[in-house]
């Protein structure tokens, strides 16, 4: 009786364990999506000053006070930045890391000090605050040092700009760009804000940017001409692009057929095969259609553009994986383990790529009936948009969903991609091979 019991109790416990298993993965899946999404939430929060709103999160979740974005900035960094006092208050109440560093190594006493919020000064180093960083007093008695010795190569006298005819091309958080002209040829102009020029992160960024662009030459890649960084406002100069960029050709086109998409896809893939070659890789971050420049209106030519996000990185092994992490980039084209907060390395580009092949053959962007960060959570949960054009090449389908895949491992390399989108034009260079399509 009792050896029939055990019996029953052992194959109850072991028809239960894959069940409990899978509940458990589900909990840690949704705690997961949660903390990603508190993560953000109570750095939106800080940064709109709702000390209400930041204090209920706390509240629900004590561990969110030393919560950090992608530039490792904690809510009491934006807060101080900002002069928040009743926000930072709440923080500091919430045993908020006072001396937290960001990327830069700044500390929210330090970005207090770089903004002068003399009652954030006061209140952050009445509670232990440390000024330390690029921002702080320690640094403040130094000037910024220009991106590179031989600048003189690069540097532009603003006077030669004209501006008289200028024309807006796009317009962001830091700055704008514009058409403008320099010795006689149009060229495109990225520059700061008036009100940002003295602000030590922006201008670490600009630099940051001046110096990857100074490194690149490829007919891929848009080609940096010069910058200006000794005078006010700061601006980076670039050749103008007459097509447009990438996201309102397809806005005006639709899906593009297979020969013309694939031939988008490889001067792409040359680009980013070219960023990523080691043993200095850059990291895009940022790939999508808005950052993919048409050459002309003829649109026979793709360059790669925008770098304001990349990160330059010295190899020192093939399969390092880099410790960036935090959401870079554009929700609606992140791959999930940036979206996840998780490391991640040159693979993220690759599933970039992946979304922008789909919305070329689909004529519409991934998930374009999500709002974009919904569309990222949607993505970060294993969903992928679904394929609905007609005359998908199967090969291209194949490719695509390599290169999303959620194992990183699994996206093919650059180099791989280009030698398989290279037999595929092959392919469809002959009438014979059209039968392929399926329908």
């Amino acid at each position: 009786m009792s050896g029939s019991e055990g019996g029953s109790s052992g194959h109850s416990a072991a028809g239960d364990a894959p069940s409990s298993a899978a509940a458990a993965s589900e909990r840690d899946k949704k705690k997961e999506k949660a903390r990603v999404s508190r993560t953000s939430l109570i750095l939106w929060h800080a940064h709109q000053n709702d000390a209400a709103a930041v204090r209920k999160l706390l509240e629900e979740d004590r561990s969110l006070v030393n919560a950090r974005d992608y530039d490792n900035r904690t809510p009491l960094h934006v807060a101080a930045i900002h002069g928040w006092i009743d926000v930072a208050k709440c923080l500091m109440e919430f045993e908020a890391d006072v001396n937290a560093q960001d990327r830069w190594k700044n500390t929210p006493l330090a970005d207090a000090e770089g903004a002068k919020r003399s009652r954030m000064i006061e209140l952050l180093k009445s509670s232990g605050g440390e000024s330390y960083g690029q921002n702080g007093s320690h640094f403040e008695p130094k000037p910024v040092p220009p991106p590179l010795p031989n600048k003189c190569d690069w540097e532009i006298d603003p006077t030669e700009l004209d501006f008289s005819s200028s024309t807006l091309i796009g317009k962001g958080s830091f700055g704008e760009i514009v058409k403008a002209g320099w010795r006689g040829t149009p060229v495109a102009v990225k520059r700061i804000l008036p009100n940002l020029s003295d602000d030590r992160l922006v201008i670490q960024d600009f630099r940051h940017e001046v110096n990857l662009l100074v490194k690149l030459r490829h007919p891929n890649i848009v080609q940096f001409l010069g910058a200006v960084t000794d005078r006010k406002p700061l601006m980076l100069i670039t050749e103008y692009l007459r097509g447009g960029d990438l996201h309102q050709h397809l806005k005006g086109k639709g899906a593009l057929n297979p020969s013309t998409a694939i031939n988008f896809a490889l001067d792409i893939a040359r680009g980013i095969a070219y960023l990523h070659s080691e043993p200095n890789v850059v990291i895009h971050r940022d790939l999508k259609p808005r950052n993919v420049l048409l050459v002309n209106t003829n649109a026979d030519h793709l360059k790669v553009g925008d770098f304001g996000l990349s990160k330059l990185i010295k190899v020192q092994h093939s399969h390092d994986v880099y410790k960036l992490t935090g959401e870079t980039g554009s929700y609606r084209y992140m791959a999930p383990e940036v979206f996840k907060h998780r490391k991640y390395d040159k693979k993220v580009d690759v599933f970039s790529f992946a979304m922008i092949l789909y919305e070329m053959l689909e004529g519409e962007p991934p998930f374009s009936n999500y709002e974009p960060y919904e569309a990222a959570r949607h993505v970060s949960e294993g969903h992928r948009p679904l394929f609905r054009a007609k005359g998908f090449i199967p090969e291209l389908r194949a490719l695509t969903e390599e290169c999303w895949s959620a194992d990183t491992n699994k996206r093919p390399a650059f180099l791989d991609i280009l030698k398989r989108l290279e037999k595929l034009k092959e392919m469809l260079s002959s009438d014979h091979h059209w039968h392929i399509f399926t329908s």
